[in-house]
């Protein structure tokens, strides 16, 4: 029962009790006096159920025909239309014909199941007070807007927010890129030095989606960018967002620029990148930073010195390997390496190809700078010449020193040699069948053992002779 059911039948007890009169009960429920009577005579005869409305559960009259609704549903049901929502759904019926309001669609997927209701988990955020110090943190991002309200084509204002003072440092430039970050960056590093930390979204240019190399992956590093790589050697602490929220400061000076920068520079008349960054730097932001800074709690300064190579921090760097003819390759471009770096053996080794933001190319190799020369083309391997055919070689004659005294005798020499011993080993074989003993299992034919004295005179005659006819009975 609805709550007004509800109190008629508590009146409607009391009336039974004798305890209400029906005048009294209709001056409660706020009904005339006939309509109180015929409620009461429901009650009488019905009981509870006689307080309900007699419409509940049944079909509206104002309801679309169930032929409609069949052939509605039965569309939403292709696969083309799987991932429609309702209001979607709605105009692409009204393109076929069929008018359906989304509410009405809606309660339709939802009674066939073809639709369920997903309901957003709010996720808890908490206030974050603001660092203390100024320099100790500084919110970057980059605004897409019409800052020059269509007197140029698009571009993007790169901000920087002091975490602690509200102090702005801002840049135009044609993208949201690595470059415009160094650009950005630089210009706040020479004015204040720099930051100790960057609190900066999760785009491509500050975190890399990508998998690592097998050596970084082994070493339980994350890949980095080129912008993350110039930090971690700044020694700026680089914080990713989870939400814009959690970087709100510089989302909220962003709509304030695009308020007011945009109508500076519409009376300033300017349409120029270079004209609108010398603007900013001269006229706009110095008067915004008196008008809407605020005071540090600590009167601290946490910037941290800029080094003498911010240039070339501020940069792109790649590993490269060596080649055997001491060549880097590199972006398409070939690069040969200065013969004084010889003592270094660099070959195989992996050197830094670092590319500055004026075009400048720069190899290191262990902190030091290597000479080059930029080559036209890919280096061509050299072809070796094949050898001459039909090239005579010179052999020694039989009178020759070296044969005379045993030295370089020469491979037909040694493959004599071999033929004299196989002819003998096969000869004794043969003698050996023929006098009825079994050989040996080296294929020699068994003989007595001699005694070792007559061995060894033995052996010292064979070694004799064999010397007496290496050298050709020389000595």
């Amino acid at each position: 029962m609805s709550r007004k059911e509800r109190e008629r039948l508590s009146v409607m007890v009391g009336v039974r009790r004798r305890e209400l009169r029906l005048v009294q009960a209709a001056g409660l429920l706020g009904l005339g006096y006939r309509q109180i009577k015929r409620v009461w005579q429901r009650f009488q005869a019905e009981g509870d159920a006689g307080l309900v409305h007699r419409l509940r559960g049944k079909p509206s009259g104002r309801r679309k025909p169930a032929a409609l609704r069949a052939r509605v549903l039965g569309l939403c049901e292709q696969e083309r239309y799987a991932d429609f929502g309702p209001t979607l759904m709605a105009e692409h019926l009204a393109q076929e014909g069929l008018e359906v309001d989304h509410e009405t669609l809606r309660r339709w997927l939802l009674a066939t199941g073809q639709r369920r209701v997903r309901r957003r988990r709010q996720k808890h955020r908490q206030w974050r007070e603001r660092r203390p110090c100024f320099g100790a943190m500084v919110q970057l991002d980059g605004s897409h807007h019409d800052w020059f309200e269509a007197r140029r084509g698009p571009c993007v204002l790169m901000v920087m927010v002091d975490d602690a003072t509200n102090r702005v440092g801002a840049r135009f430039s044609e993208e949201e890129t690595t470059r415009a970050s160094y650009d950005v960056l630089e210009g706040w590093g020479r004015r204040h030095r720099l930051p100790r930390s960057l609190y900066v979204d999760r785009d491509s240019i500050y975190r890399c989606e990508g998998l690592g190399s097998i050596a970084e992956q082994m070493a339980g590093k994350e890949p980095r960018t080129q912008f993350g790589r110039a930090m971690d050697q700044l020694g700026v602490g680089l914080i990713l967002a989870n939400s814009p929220q959690a970087k709100g400061r510089v989302e909220r000076m962003n709509g304030v620029l695009q308020d007011r920068l945009v109508k500076a520079l519409r009376l300033a008349g300017i349409q120029d990148l270079e004209g609108a960054n010398r603007f900013l730097e001269e006229e706009f932001l110095p008067a915004f930073n008196r008008k809407f800074n605020v005071a540090a709690a600590s009167p601290l300064d946490a910037h941290q010195p800029v080094p003498r190579n911010l240039d070339e921090v501020l940069s792109w760097e790649e590993e490269r390997v060596v080649q055997g003819d001491w060549t880097v390759a590199c972006g398409g471009q070939w690069y040969q390496l200065d013969r004084r770096h010889e003592t270094l053996s660099l070959v195989r080794r992996k050197v830094i190809v670092r590319t500055l933001r004026d075009g400048r190319v720069q190899l290191v190799y262990r902190g030091q700078k290597l000479k080059w020369r930029a080559l036209p083309e890919r280096p061509k391997p050299v072809k070796l010449r094949p050898p001459r055919a039909g090239r005579a070689v010179a052999v020694p004659a039989a009178n020759h020193p070296w044969r005379r005294l045993g030295v370089g005798v020469g491979r037909k020499f040694w493959r004599g040699i071999k033929a004299q011993g196989q002819a003998t080993r096969a000869a004794a074989l043969l003698g050996a069948r023929d006098s009825g003993r079994p050989s040996l299992r080296s294929g020699l034919p068994a003989s007595r053992t001699p005694s070792r004295h007559k061995k060894t005179t033995d052996n010292k005659q064979r070694k004799g002779t064999f010397s007496r006819e290496l050298t050709g009975g020389h000595f």
